[in-house]
């Protein structure tokens, strides 16, 4: 683990700009009466690229955020989304309800909150996303970044297919009658063969009803009309729906119209996008907890079962969503925080999103689970039992049935959180394709955003349509196991160990020191030094050691999309080796095999884009280094002094 020593960037390494050597001053090396100064070539003259960063743009032309309440609305709008709304109650309700929140607010705490303020550092600092990031900390890092850019594209495509479903809801509830309130007759020659086992029970219904074989007529809409749902896949997952497609076009083409131009489109949106969900989730908190029966539902949500905490899988779904709520590991993190100016204040902006995040989850979860518990009384069971259907059926079937039970103007109501739902998704859809884009953009400068941004969005409605086909829940499924968290978990503890003990604890906390003015206390280095790394290891070993067969609601999957699953995964998670090999291969058309091998693992592209920053940060990095020999502290002793910021 590199913890005492000092890296002293010599030269300047971007695609060209400027090459030069690079070296480490051991803070263990022995003291001596005088410290000889350490010489620093000078670098080479500018190219005409290289402006100030504190202009509309960054040293390559790169746009930066029209202010700092931009970038803060457009991370709120990115992790306040659909993870919120319906896959942290789905969590939540999977685990046991209230024994989920302990270690959902303890990963928080110690793994989530560092992580994030890490990444958001990393961006910020070297003025790149994420795959020219990890490329400039070290050529052999490329992979990582591309992997990430996978998982990213794989949570892109099924994310943007539940905006659809959104708006499909959303066109069908201008209509004073809501389709799900009532049974439709027609379902009884549905091919899903759902009322040959379940008895009906109108959503728009006061009265309870007992039998555990009954199912609301919003889950039958949810399966019949909207999904068109097959019972299994055997034969195929279908063809995708005409309804759905326009939908899932529609949603493309709204995240296009918000993303054409850049940040520069979307950090004026990010107001909008970030704000008004909020006035819709407090409207219908009121509403919620006033319904018959809530009470249960939130305090099953908020009562701890504590054997569930002997369960390692509840400290993996913690981790999870802890990481899939905040982006952790899917580079929109830091390809915001690239466009930030390089003394912008991310710690503040870091504390805001990620308490406001959590505070949301939980106001979600309180909404959800009265609204269950509703549900449980209108249907006489258990909170635990009310709802057969996954995640997404919680947000398209929970709140539906809240909304048909409303007295005064249901349609409104299903109107607002519809287009809510729709809203929320568009500001997480940005974030994950302008990653995408800035990964083309930051290779190929030359081209026009909107052209990329088109591009991705076609590229993106084509992956989708596998998600609108009768058997699309189970293609969701697999994909949001294998590629939209297989893949995050691994490549983050990779992203983790490279930072943090390789590059080193004291260096990455020098840097930010330099960059923010503000030095890493003992909290963040003992969580990014000890805590992420070593909980992230042992949870992803002991999940590894206890995988379970993947079921799509207790039903097995054919083998074939198994075998799909896993090459997703294994084309995510060997993308660093894949590249570790292209770049191996072109150092070695020039160089030798150990100076190719050499040429991968050294940092010298490291540092701000700014060259002035640069230089400054140059001398930073060297009198920290000279402070650090004249202390003369043994190698454990200075190991622990870093630690613990003495």
């Amino acid at each position: 683990m590199t913890l005492e020593g000092t890296y002293i960037n010599k030269g300047y390494s971007e695609d060209g700009d400027i090459k030069q050597s690079y070296e480490m001053q051991e803070s263990r090396n022995s003291f001596s009466n005088s410290i000889n100064t350490i010489q620093i070539d000078p670098p080479a003259k500018p190219t005409q690229n290289h402006e100030q960063t504190d202009a509309e743009e960054t040293p390559e032309g790169r746009q930066t955020w029209g202010n700092s309440v931009e970038f803060l609305m457009s991370c709120i709008a990115m992790n306040v989304g659909l993870g919120n709304i319906w896959r942290f109650p789905f969590v939540a309700y999977e685990n046991g309800g209230g024994a989920f929140l302990i270690p959902y607010i303890m990963v928080l705490l110690v793994l989530g909150r560092p992580m994030y303020y890490l990444e958001m550092c990393l961006g910020q600092f070297s003025s790149r996303g994420n795959v020219k990031m990890f490329e400039s900390l070290a050529p052999i890092l490329k992979g990582v970044g591309y992997g990430q850019l996978i998982g990213t594209i794989c949570v892109a495509t099924y994310y943007c297919s539940l905006m659809g479903i959104s708006l499909f809801y959303l066109v069908n509830s201008f209509t004073s009658d809501l389709p799900w309130s009532e049974c439709n007759p027609a379902w009884n020659h549905s091919t899903g063969g759902y009322l040959g086992t379940y008895q009906c029970v109108p959503s728009n219904q006061d009265s309870s009803v007992t039998g555990n074989l009954t199912m609301s007529s919003a889950e039958l809409y949810f399966r019949i009309d909207v999904l068109k749902e097959t019972t299994t896949i055997t034969e195929g997952i279908g063809v995708p729906d005409w309804q759905l497609t326009l939908c899932l076009l529609g949603a493309w083409m709204l995240t296009l119209g918000v993303s054409a131009k850049g940040i520069q489109s979307s950090g004026k949106a990010s107001y909008f996008l970030a704000i008004f969900p909020f006035v819709i989730l407090f409207a219908l908190l009121i509403r919620a907890v006033t319904l018959e029966g809530a009470g249960e539902g939130i305090l099953y949500f908020i009562t701890p079962q504590w054997d569930k905490l002997k369960d390692a899988n509840v400290w993996y779904n913690a981790v999870t969503q802890c990481f899939f709520s905040l982006n952790i590991g899917f580079g929109s993190v830091t390809m915001y925080s690239s466009y930030n100016s390089f003394r912008h204040n991310v710690f503040r902006d870091a504390m805001v999103v990620t308490t406001l995040d959590t505070c949301t989850s939980l106001l979600a979860g309180t909404i959800i689970f009265g609204i269950l518990g509703n549900l449980a009384f209108k249907m006489n069971l258990h909170v635990k039992d009310v709802i057969k259907s996954g995640g997404t059926g919680l947000a398209f079937i929970s709140y539906p049935e809240a909304i048909a039970r409303f007295d005064a103007v249901p349609w409104l109501f299903a109107i607002l959180f519809f287009g809510m739902l729709l809203i929320l998704g568009i500001g997480s859809l940005v974030a994950m394709q302008g990653c995408f884009f800035t990964v083309i953009m930051d290779s190929y400068p030359h081209l026009k955003i909107w052209h990329v941004s088109s591009a991705t969005a076609v590229f993106g409605f084509l992956i989708g349509l596998f998600y609108v086909t009768p058997g699309g829940q189970y293609i969701f499924t697999m994909v949001d196991f294998f590629g939209g968290t297989f893949i995050f978990y691994v490549l983050t503890i990779i992203e983790v160990v490279s930072v943090i003990w390789w590059y080193g604890l004291n260096n990455i906390c020098l840097d930010i020191e330099f960059m923010l003015k503000r030095r890493p206390g003992p909290y963040w280095r003992i969580c990014w030094a000890i805590v992420i790394p070593v909980a992230l290891i042992f949870v992803f070993v002991y999940f590894l050691v206890t995988l379970e067969e993947l079921k799509y609601e207790e039903k097995s999957y054919p083998h074939y999309i198994i075998v799909w699953g896993w090459v997703l995964l294994g084309f995510g998670i060997l993308q660093p080796v894949v590249w570790m090999i292209i770049e191996f291969i072109k150092n070695k058309k020039t160089k030798s095999c150990s100076e190719s091998v050499k040429e991968l693992i050294e940092h010298k592209g490291w540092g701000p884009k700014d060259l002035t920053k640069f230089r400054e940060w140059q001398d930073f990095k060297l009198k920290k280094a000279q402070d650090l020999r004249l202390k003369n502290r043994g190698w454990l002793k200075s190991k622990i002094c870093i630690l613990l910021d003495r």
